[in-house]
Formats: structure tokens, sequence, C-alpha cells
């Protein structure tokens, strides 16, 4: 602990990655305080991945049970499946809740200082703290920014949060529209169709760009179109901008020709998701203070290792974690980036291999992606004189997933002909999210499918469609 200041290390924002990087600063040995203003755990914990989960894991036990051909194959019969729209709710508020207490009783057992205020930049290793009794200034070694994001509207687009709602909103489950649109085909558009199509909604999804699921590997888009929409109560609106959004009852929702801007159709539906990304929360945060500026979109400019950017070159002892620098908008990539930050500010030079950080949907079945997806790879690989090539293997191969009775899914592994050096992984099927993360490991180490092909894996598992794409990659080397 350095004498001159209050803190060895102040970080602004709660969230999943404030909470990260408070742990290892610990670890670390730095005096550590911590200043949130909102729910502890940020989004991730209150209003994101944790309650959406809890919805759809709840959603999805409805799906099965009623899946009559699905279960009668298995020699199962079930009658008037039902639920409790208001149970499904409080079951994902009470896991709220006890995350919360987790992370707050964490942070207290190791010695985190927690402050509930508004935290500001107030200059140079100096931080502001407005809280209920007035503000007061702290000084700190290091400062890490760590303030998340917000739901994105775009213009045109009025919200009241009842019948025009964010994810913030839509979390809460209040009540089940008979029609509701989706705005946006990305994660959280795919997901909260999939909560409400099992509980019996009706779902417009509506996409701007020509194709839906534009983030996806194509083909695992054609799949995840095949099996997560079209068997389902679900149209899809492609190549359509919803040019203003009316609130109400009925909610009215003018399509347009995303060139010309002419209004081509009307809807009238109960609801509406707006489902279009997420902008970071950086506007209160004084970053005027030490001549910092943030790009058109508001992330604070950072560099490999973390550290805020002014004029080309790193402010001394300010770095930015998480949604705020925009480097990659995922709870456990913000994670990452603090204990990086953290162990930069004790002396080291590490950076954050996003390339290795995997992805998901937790839809049913689930969609996962880690690395590049196959468009990306051969563009890479033509820039930098090399070949690549894609193997798939299917979920109706696999003994597990035939036990399961859910055969429906396909693995890819895309990787370079040469040294079989594996540069993206994409799998839809059930429990993708888990079984994405042996290909993480395996593009983090740079390993090759020839090495991945040589392991053994477990008889009979989900992994062995992984195995199976291994097995099948040949490399020309």
């Amino acid at each position: 602990m350095d004498s001159a200041f209050d803190y060895d290390l102040v970080i602004i924002g709660a969230g999943v990655g404030g909470h990260g990087a408070a742990l290892h600063a610990v670890k670390r040995g730095l005096k550590t305080a911590i200043i949130e203003a909102g729910d502890m755990g940020g989004t991730c914990v209150n209003r994101g991945c944790i309650p959406s989960k809890a919805l759809l894991a709840a959603s999805g036990k409805v799906r099965e049970m009623r899946d009559e051909q699905h279960l009668k194959a298995m020699g199962i019969s079930l009658t008037g499946v039902g639920f409790d729209r208001a149970a499904i709710a409080d079951h994902a508020k009470n896991l709220v809740s006890k995350i919360q207490g987790d992370l707050t009783n964490s942070l207290t057992r190791l010695g985190v200082e927690t402050i509930r205020g508004w935290g500001k930049i107030a200059g140079s290793q100096k931080v502001s703290i407005k809280e209920e009794s007035g503000t007061r200034i702290v000084t700190a070694k290091d400062i890490i920014l760590s303030p998340g994001s917000i739901p994105f509207v775009p213009r045109g687009i009025e919200t009241d949060g009842k019948t025009v709602y964010t994810s913030d909103e839509a979390i809460r489950l209040d009540w089940l529209p008979d029609w509701v649109a989706i705005i946006g085909s990305g994660y959280i558009g795919l997901e909260f169709s999939d909560v409400y199509t099992a509980l019996g909604s009706e779902v417009t999804l509506i996409e701007a760009l020509p194709q839906l699921m534009p983030t996806f590997d194509p083909d695992i888009a054609k799949q995840a179109e095949r099996v997560l929409i079209k068997p389902r109560d679900i149209e899809t609106r492609v190549g359509l901008l919803a040019k203003k959004i009316t609130p109400g009852s009925p909610v009215v929702i003018e399509l347009a020709d995303p060139k010309t801007m002419e209004t081509v159709d009307v809807l009238e539906v109960d609801a509406c998701l707006v489902a279009t990304g997420r902008i970071p929360a950086t506007k209160n945060l004084d970053l005027n203070m030490v001549a910092v500026e943030t790009d058109r979109r508001g992330f604070i400019p950072v560099n490999d290792q973390l550290a805020v950017m002014r004029d080309g070159k790193p402010v001394p002892h300010l770095y930015a974690i998480g949604d705020a620098n925009g480097k990659m908008m995922l709870a456990h990539s913000a994670s990452a980036q603090g204990i990086v930050a953290v162990d930069n500010i004790c002396g080291q030079n590490r950076t954050v291999d996003y390339n290795a950080i995997p992805a998901a949907a937790f839809t049913h079945p689930e969609v996962s992606f880690v690395g590049l997806t196959e468009p990306a790879a051969k563009a890479k690989a033509k820039e930098e004189g090399y070949e690549v090539a894609s193997v798939r293997s299917y979920f109706k191969a696999n003994s597990k997933a035939l036990a399961e009775g859910e055969t429906e899914g396909l693995a890819k592994v895309i990787y370079r002909k040469d040294t079989g050096e594996v540069m993206g992984a994409h799998i839809i099927g059930l429990h993708a999210a888990d079984l994405i993360q042996e290909a993480a490991n395996a593009i983090a180490q740079k390993q090759s499918v020839t090495q991945l092909s040589e392991f053994v894996h477990t008889h009979p598992t989900l992994s062995e469609v992984l195995d199976e794409a291994y097995k099948r990659a040949v490399v020309t080397a």
C-alpha cells in the first residue's frame, strides 16, 4: 500500500468485470475499493445473462413437456401441462437476489471496501463519489473504469417500458403478450423468441439486414432458422427497418426499406421488444477531467493492455474494462479484462486473446461459437497467404443425442489446411454452450485438429460430436 493514496485501486462499477478485477486485486495484495450506484452485479446479474437463463430454463421445461411426439418416442405421456407466469418471473428474481448476495459477500469476505454512490473521475488518480450524505474525493494509485452498458434504442422508436420495451423490462416477465414483435435477430432477440413461443406468444422477428442472425456463421444461421424459427409460431420480416414504433394498444410499427426509408408496411401488435444491441454507459464519468474523449458511440479508447488512451498514448494509472471499451461485450470477457488490467497494474504486460473467448445463445437447442466464422477465416487466409478448410459433424450420429432424443444440431470446425490450427468452431445443438469451451481452449493454445483428434473423449457423451469433427479434418501439410 502506497501511503500517498487512500487506496491502491479504485474500481468504478461492480458488474461482473469490476467484481472479477476486485477479487484479483486483493489476491495481488492491493488495497481495493469498488464503487457502485446501482445494483451489485451490473447488467449480467440483474438484467441480463442470469435472469434470462432462469426464464429460458423454466420456459424450456414447458416446451419440452408439451412436446408430445418427443415424449411419446421415449415412452412418456403427460396431459395438461401448465405454468404460472408470475412464479416463473419470481424464479428469475430469486436467482438474481441470491447471486447479488453472493457477489456482495465475496467482496466483504476478502476485504474489498464497497462504496455505494456514483463514481466519477475527479482528476489524475482521483475519484469523486456522490453518496447520500454528500460528495467526497478519494485518491487511488490506479483506477479501473467498469461502468457497463445500457440497451440501445434507435431513433424513431419510443419506449414506455410496458408495451414497447428493452431487455431490461422484458426480463421481469410482467405479462405475456399474445403477439410480440422483436426488433433484432441477435442473441437477445433469439433468446426471448424462445421464451415467448414456449409460453404461448406469437412472435414477429424483424431484422433490418438482408439475413437473419447476421453475425452467425452462415451454416449455423441456416440450421438455426430451420430449428429455432420455422417450426415455431414465428413470422420473420427480413431486410426491413423499424422506422417508427409507437407504444399503446396496439403498438404500431412502421417498417421501411433500409435504403430508401420509405414505409412499406405497418404492423399492429400487442407488444414490442427492442433488441438492437447495447451502448456503453460512459456519459457521466467526467472523462474530460483527464482530457479523454470517447468515440462517437461512447466507447472509451484503450490499448491492448486496457490502459485508457489519450491522443494515442496511455493515460497513466487509468484503465477501462468490459462493455465500456467495446472490445467484446460479454460478461466473461469483462471479467477476463479485469484480471488482465490488474496484472498490468502490478507490472506485468498481459493482453486478452478475444479470438479464444466463446459466446452462446441459450435457446433450445443452444447455439455457441468461438473464433472466426468461415467467411472471416477465408478472408484472413487470403490476406495472409494460406488456405482454410472446414469440417462438420452431426448430433444425429451421436449416441448420447440419440438417447436424449435431441438429434437436431451440428458442429463445425474451421482450421488451417497447412498446419491444422483451429481458427473457429460453431455449434448448434443440445448443450452447445458447454461443448464450445473445449474448442475455445484449443484456440487459446493454438492446437491443431490433428492433436485434438488424438485426445480420448468419454463415450457416450455429446463431446464426441467435436471429436468426430476433429477426426474428419484433413491436414495437407
